[in-house]
């Protein structure tokens, strides 16, 4: 069993590595190998990395891979992607090719509003409580203004601040619930920030407002935060060619491919079962650029799964529809997303990602990425409806099984081609890699 340890945070890096190494394996000096083997020779850049974060030991990898052929809004992209899932890429970059041949992308920002809330209790009457709030409303954008004020000459600010009524949720529960408008950058420290301040100045004319008792004086703060769920700052993409287009010389007519396509996407709608995995091959594509470009992935899921829930029921993110022989395939996201501050700056590779688009702005990005989430889903229900998801997957995913069978690259290239007509399972690629190394003979 290991042990506990004080202090651990103040320990050099080389004594964080040791001590793990002791505590957890059989083989230290193995286990001290493998981390060091994942530092960057580069001794600037391994010490920027290690401050990304706290109690660093070491780097750990995804792939960066590009999607070449996007046609956005008339402009062509290829889109770097940061992804582990077999097939992710390929299949972006596939449905990137299609639809070049048809007109590409469109995509449109609908609005870029961002949240924070002010939680609060207040025991008193209301009445008093929302005459206060329009008494104390100027005092507390004015008193953020030190804050504000470089955000107001790049066009953003806060938007505006409503006084919100919870109280049959929770006893005694009340809002200030902002809006913001941050312009290039994602703006949870801004955010942050603003409310903080917001909840001092609340505190302090609470406290000397005539009107109030002195219990309703003491208003408590419970905390200040911005909220990753953003239903005010979404994107919509979306594709369309007329159905008779959407022949891909598979054997299946293009009506009959386009009636089965539009049923996938309404029983993803009705299903949460099947929305859930639906709008993971969605994520798969969003998250990856996300990563790529230096955003917060954990806020954008929480946000778009929110999202996706708004109605009472979680249901698919993307639509489609046949209408007058016309094909659409879209989908509307909330995507709060940024191209300044944080690791933008930072990240060699985020940066090199960012350039790589074109240095977009927020609004761009948005584009960018809705865009990337709904190839993925064009990709998926394309497989789906047709040859079924596996044929493709498992053939990308067939070097990730050579490797864990420690196929040479003689072996590797046999079972490529004989895979090309073959079905794919570890099983059976195990299976042929016994078999040809039986018939191998020794040098």
């Amino acid at each position: 069993m290991s042990k506990a340890i004080a202090g651990f945070s103040k320990l050099a890096k080389e004594q964080k590595i040791e001590w793990i190494a002791g505590e957890y394996f059989s083989n230290p000096a193995e286990a001290i190998e493998l981390i060091k083997k994942y530092w960057n020779d580069d001794a600037a850049l391994q010490k920027l990395h290690d401050e990304f974060i706290e109690n660093t030991i070491t780097n750990f990898y995804l792939p960066l891979g590009v999607a070449p052929n996007f046609s956005i809004n008339g402009r062509d992209y290829t889109i770097p992607m940061a992804v582990e899932e077999s097939s992710v890429v390929a299949a972006a970059a596939k449905a990137a090719k299609f639809w070049a041949r048809r007109g590409g992308f469109k995509a449109t920002v609908i609005n870029t509003e961002k949240i924070g809330q002010v939680h609060f209790i207040y025991k008193g009457d209301t009445g008093k409580l929302t005459a206060f709030f329009k008494n104390i409303k100027d005092k507390l954008i004015s008193g953020t203004h030190d804050l504000t004020r470089n955000m107001e000459k790049r066009g953003g600010g806060i938007l505006d601040i409503e006084l919100r009524d919870k109280t049959a949720l929770l006893p005694g529960y009340f809002q200030l619930h902002a809006t913001f408008e941050t312009v290039d950058s994602m703006g949870a420290n801004f955010i942050n920030s603003c409310l903080e301040r917001f909840s001092k100045i609340l505190k302090e004319e609470a406290a000397k407002y005539a009107v109030f008792t002195d219990e309703e004086k003491e208003i408590q703060v419970v905390m200040s935060i911005l909220s990753n769920y953003v239903p005010g700052c979404t994107v919509r993409a979306e594709v369309s060619c007329p159905v008779a287009q959407l022949d891909e010389g598979n054997g299946m007519p293009p009506e009959e491919f386009a009636q089965k396509f539009v049923t996938a996407v309404q029983i993803a709608e009705v299903e949460p079962y099947r929305a859930v995995t639906h709008n993971k091959g969605i994520m798969n594509g969003i998250d990856a650029v996300v990563v790529a470009t230096g955003n917060d992935f954990r806020a954008v899921e929480a946000g778009i799964h929110a999202y996706a829930a708004k109605d009472g029921q979680y249901t698919s993110l993307s639509h489609a529809k046949v209408e007058n022989g016309i094909f659409t395939h879209w989908i509307e996201v909330p995507l709060a997303l940024g191209t300044v501050g944080g690791l933008t700056t930072l990240h060699p590779l985020v940066k090199l990602c960012l350039q790589m688009l074109g240095n977009p702005s927020a609004k761009e990005l948005m584009q960018i990425v809705a865009v990337a989430g709904l190839a993925q889903n064009f990709a998926a229900l394309r497989s789906l409806t047709t040859t079924g998801i596996q044929q493709g997957h498992m053939k990308m995913h067939l070097m990730n099984i050579l490797n864990q069978l420690g196929a040479n690259e003689g072996e590797k290239q046999q079972a490529a081609k004989y895979f090309e007509t073959n079905t794919v399972s570890h099983a059976a690629v195990a299976d042929y890699i016994k078999a040809i190394r039986q018939t191998t003979t020794p040098a």
